[in-house]
């Protein structure tokens, strides 16, 4: 018998527009699942569904696929221009950019409402790219060793490590061993939804699970959490 392949790309015309999606079999689930991120719509299916059953739940669910599509594609990041009067996220604010030509190399710098890169050849979009981006790493490691810091004895927890993370679609992460990592892209979000990672993350220290259990402790030191957690599900790690 032909096992039919775990993943593959395909294609189907949903409410009139051509849509590209990921197909996924498992032989764990027993209903179709439809999801959509950034990465465009995900189908996964039991291992050996048939092709009518699927079809079936395209059609049906098209109008939807086709709008929630269109929304990812409106919320979607504008490709940064690095360049001079440009503006990034950071802290949940907006900064200008400003670049500076210099006879010596200069660390960035934040100057109110502006961030200042001194360039010394020219401006190219890579160097500054490379010098915001240096920035932002500097920026977070200060923060987030400070809020660390301050909520650690709150819960009664002492992470082994803070590191940084890169990942695209989670915000932090705990391990069994007690490394605590926070994504580089936090540093753009207001310091609220900064502190509410870093408590999440610092509770798993003493709760790795999410059960009551587990929000009791995130209450502690975040007795908002709720409304923060919400707030947080709405912003894409890859559209910030």
């Amino acid at each position: 018998m032909i096992v039919p392949p775990s993943v593959e790309q395909r294609a189907a015309l949903l409410a009139g527009k051509r849509i590209t999606y990921t197909l996924k079999r498992s032989n764990k689930r027993r209903s179709i699942g439809l999801r959509i991120d950034d990465r465009g719509l995900t189908v996964s299916v039991p291992l050996r569904s048939s092709e009518k059953w699927l079809n079936s739940v395209l059609l049906d669910k098209a109008r939807w696929v086709v709008e929630k599509l269109d929304g990812w594609q409106v919320h979607a990041p504008k490709e940064t221009r690095w360049a001079e009067g440009e503006t990034i996220s950071y802290r949940g604010e907006l900064l200008s950019l400003r670049v500076v030509q210099s006879l010596f190399a200069a660390p960035t710098q934040k100057r109110l409402n502006e961030l200042w890169v001194f360039v010394v050849n020219g401006s190219e979009p890579a160097y500054i790219e490379k010098a915001v981006s240096r920035w932002y790493q500097h920026e977070a490691g200060q923060l987030f060793a400070e809020r660390v810091a301050y909520y650690a004895p709150l819960l009664n927890v002492a992470p082994r490590a803070v590191k940084h993370s890169s990942a695209k679609t989670q915000w932090g992460s705990c391990t069994a061993q007690g490394v605590v990592r926070l994504n580089l892209q936090l540093i753009k979000l207001p310091l609220r939804l900064i502190d509410y990672v870093v408590v999440h993350e610092l509770a798993h220290l003493r709760e790795m699970n999410h059960s009551a259990k587990f929000w009791d402790v995130v209450e502690m030191a975040c007795p908002d959490y709720a409304k923060l957690r919400n707030e947080i599900k709405g912003i894409s790690v890859s559209n910030i």
